[in-house]
């Protein structure tokens, strides 16, 4: 029995490792060994339990196996190479991985609409499913997920190996493919989020901001081969009525965005891969924004108007997750009684000391409940004493790349590097420290 179970820890290293357990044995841990098993045990979501034929992440830990999710496949990409960079696989078996799962996007079988894909995908055969009655076609915003991942992946797998050429190659060729204008509904001056070959546009979502979407529009102008034009980020993603706010809750001024900020998954999905930090346009800075946002999400938290039990200083972060009555995108204006734990945790680069304050209390005091073999469950409501016994690919992934973003601004770095998100930014009107 021993050499078998020798043989098999030589076969698979990772995937072995006995899950961390929260509670007191934790509280020795310091700041920067508590980091890195949040990350390592949430790394397993991806790598563990990733699709085997496709590679990519499936939606949720209790539902369809197949069903993988083409954004929280893009989080996983980044959390692949965060994994390879802190050692928990290493970069041959990540490129391995990788080469798997930007084989199975660019294969003739799997299914895309204009170099777009549909929001879920069967892991075993690339055929779409459904998100519901008429989303059954391109999904523009979960693609630029995917898309924000992969131009990370090229500028990482950088070695002159058959591998790691080959990952590159296959990049090249999804993101040369991908037809953003075609989007803009023949023309007009704003992009779309769906298109189906049996619904066409009746969806008739327009993409205006200010919410989780900025990086499908700087991807739209990135594109060296169907971008969109300057006026569809200013005439498009720029005019709603909920994009520029500038008042002030709990005293902190909110330059963009609905009342209160909204949930925080908008300061985490778009900039996973583009750098806040010093980034600026006509309409804002990007810093500032996220700043404020998760301060205000915190602080409406402490203020808990709704009296909920469990809500302060270290419990806090209102995001969209799973709840005790269902899933929903909990935030100051829709508040459940719901904390979740990626909304704090990825607000780390923002707000490090109260986002690890958080961690801490999660994992020390929570740990019994909250802890588990992908990391922390997805939420959970002390009022309804009610904990998730569920995982979502959208909401590991940002804690795993957030707080590598944090340690060491790895994703930031690779992503804004690429040649092509640059010319985009340019052309936007935008200035960061990555274009000096």
């Amino acid at each position: 029995m021993r050499l078998i179970i020798y043989v098999m820890l030589l076969l698979y290293p990772f995937s072995l490792l006995p899950a961390a357990s929260g509670g007191k044995k934790g509280k020795n841990l310091s700041d920067e060994e508590l980091m890195t098993l949040v990350q390592k045990q949430t790394f397993r979501y991806f790598w563990d339990y990733g699709h085997p034929v496709s590679g990519l992440a499936r939606e949720r830990s209790n539902g369809n196996d197949d069903i993988v999710t083409i954004g929280g496949s893009g989080f996983g990409v980044m959390a692949i190479i965060v994994g390879a960079e802190r050692g928990f696989v290493t970069r041959e078996q990540a490129a391995e991985r990788m080469l798997k799962i930007v084989s199975f996007l660019n294969d003739k079988n799997t299914d895309s609409y204009h170099g777009i894909w549909a929001h879920w995908i069967n892991g075993q055969n690339g055929e779409t499913i459904s998100f519901s009655r008429k989303d059954d076609g391109a999904d523009l915003v979960e693609s630029a997920f995917m898309f924000e991942g992969l131009l990370a992946a090229h500028q990482y797998f950088n070695k002159d190996n058959q591998v790691e050429r080959r990952i590159r190659g296959l990049i090249n060729d999804l993101w040369r493919q991908a037809e953003w204008n075609w989007f803009t509904k023949g023309g007009e001056d704003v992009l779309y989020w769906h298109w189906s070959p049996n619904n066409g546009w009746s969806m008739n979502h327009q993409i205006k901001g200010h919410n989780e979407c900025h990086i499908t529009y700087i991807l739209a102008a990135s594109s060296p081969t169907y971008p969109i034009a300057e006026s569809v980020y200013h005439k498009g993603w720029a005019n709603s009525i909920v994009f520029k706010n500038g008042k002030k809750y709990y005293d902190i001024t909110l330059p963009l965005g609905s009342d209160y900020g909204g949930p925080l998954f908008f300061t985490h999905y778009s900039y996973m891969g583009l750098d806040p930090r010093g980034l600026k346009d006509y309409y804002a800075d990007y810093e500032e924004q996220m700043k404020a946002h998760t301060l205000i999400n915190r602080a409406y938290c402490i203020d808990n108007p709704k009296g909920y039990k469990g809500y302060g200083e270290q419990c806090w972060g209102l995001t969209a997750s799973d709840g005790d009555k269902g899933y929903s995108a909990h935030c100051p204006g829709n508040d459940r009684g719901v904390i979740t734990p990626t909304a704090a945790l990825s607000s780390i680069p923002y707000a490090p000391e109260y986002s690890l304050q958080a961690m801490r209390y999660f994992y020390e005091e929570l740990g019994d409940k909250l802890w588990g073999e992908y990391g922390f469950k997805d939420a959970f409501n002390l009022t309804a004493d009610w904990f998730a016994p569920s995982y979502l690919a959208i909401d590991q992934g940002p804690i795993i790349v957030m707080i590598e973003n944090y340690r060491t601004g790895l994703i930031w770095k690779l992503f804004m590097s690429h040649p092509d998100v640059q010319k985009g930014l340019k052309k936007l009107g935008f200035k960061t420290p990555y274009l000096n």
